[in-house]
């Protein structure tokens, strides 16, 4: 019942008691029992009222503090959103795992490493990267390190899928998921492998280490446009990890103001875009290099096996990458696009 209904209700109440008493006092020798109760009555309801005040008055202080803890939760899932998405985009190597080494949550640099998509390795263990005679001492670590305060070291053998081996170094720490839930393990991964070269002088560097170098893609700055969010990520993550700056925008809108910023070393543009697509993008590039009298390399990417990579080299782009490619097939395109190979 509403404050103001309950107020009236109370309010005829009172006018009916009045009447009676007023009517009983006509007759104080018999009804004097009566009056009495009444008055009794009377000061029952004036206490009823009092107490309906403080329960007014207490169920708006519970409004407050409701409201307010619905503010406070509000801005800890913005918080824990903010947290999650440097935990995602960082460009140090994290993952998130239980005891048994099963990877909860992965970074976009981390899944660049392992050379697998971030989606497809929740779920699955750690261990499927790691050398197999290297299996129980990992296991044994990852157990220990859940009862240890500090942070724990471990060398092991990684092996990306259809990429070479690394030596890597794992700093395992007993902590929580993004989500908060206790009883994970945070593991940031380094790949050590040239350092370990370093250590031996007489040891010849391999074609694919000289290749692969990312000195020799350092400060590259790449213009990225895709509208999906995920893959600007990912394919950044994978970029940065050879020291190439990206700057990554959603629209040909967008990308054209960047333009107007800064001229990168290369564009990498999706071609299946709402609103303006990558031949839209590319048309503007070429009038914009006529106007400036630039020459940026361009290459367009593609979700879909039908697209016609002649049809994107003949609308002006200089190279053509399926979404599905290996990373190192897309390092190696920017690589040659930017003539660092």
């Amino acid at each position: 019942m509403e404050q103001k209904e309950l107020s009236f209700v109370f309010e005829i109440i009172q006018q009916q008691i009045e009447a009676l008493e007023q009517y009983l006092t006509q007759s104080p020798i018999q009804h004097q029992q009566a009056i009495s109760a009444l008055k009794l009555l009377k000061t029952s309801i004036r206490n009823l009222e009092v107490f309906k005040e403080e329960i007014q008055t207490n169920l708006e202080s519970i409004k407050t503090v409701e409201q307010e803890i619905l503010q406070q939760n509000e801005t800890l899932i913005l918080e824990r959103q903010v947290y999650h998405d440097l935990f995602k985009l960082t460009p140090n190597a994290y993952f998130v795992t239980n005891a048994e080494g099963i990877i909860l949550e992965i970074n976009y640099a981390a899944a660049a490493l392992l050379n697998v998509f971030p989606s497809l390795l929740i779920g699955k263990s750690l261990i499927n990267f790691v050398a197999q005679q290297e299996h129980q001492l990992f296991l044994s670590k990852l157990k220990e390190s859940l009862n240890e305060k500090s942070v724990q070291e471990l060398e092991v053998s990684i092996y990306p899928r259809d990429r070479p081996a690394f030596d890597a170094i794992l700093l395992v720490k007993a902590g929580r998921e993004t989500s908060g839930a206790n009883g994970a393990l945070q593991i940031c991964l380094y790949d050590i492998t040239k350092y370990k070269r370093l250590a031996v002088p007489d040891r010849m560097p391999s074609l694919s280490a000289t290749i692969e170098s990312p000195n020799k893609l350092d400060g590259l700055r790449i213009l990225l446009v895709d509208d999906e969010a995920d893959t600007r990520e990912l394919i950044a993550a994978i970029l940065m990890q050879y020291g190439i700056v990206v700057t990554t925008v959603a629209t040909v809108a967008e990308a054209l103001q960047e333009l107007e910023r800064s001229r990168p070393d290369v564009i990498i543009s999706d071609i299946r875009m709402p609103d303006e697509d990558g031949y839209a993008l590319i048309r503007k590039v070429k009038a914009l290099e006529a106007e400036k009298g630039w020459q940026i390399p361009t290459a367009a990417l593609t979700a879909y096996l039908a697209e016609d990579r002649k049809k994107a080299i003949a609308a002006g782009f200089q190279s053509h990458l399926h979404k599905l490619a290996q990373p190192t097939e897309l390092i190696a395109m920017v690589a040659q696009l930017a003539n660092r190979v």
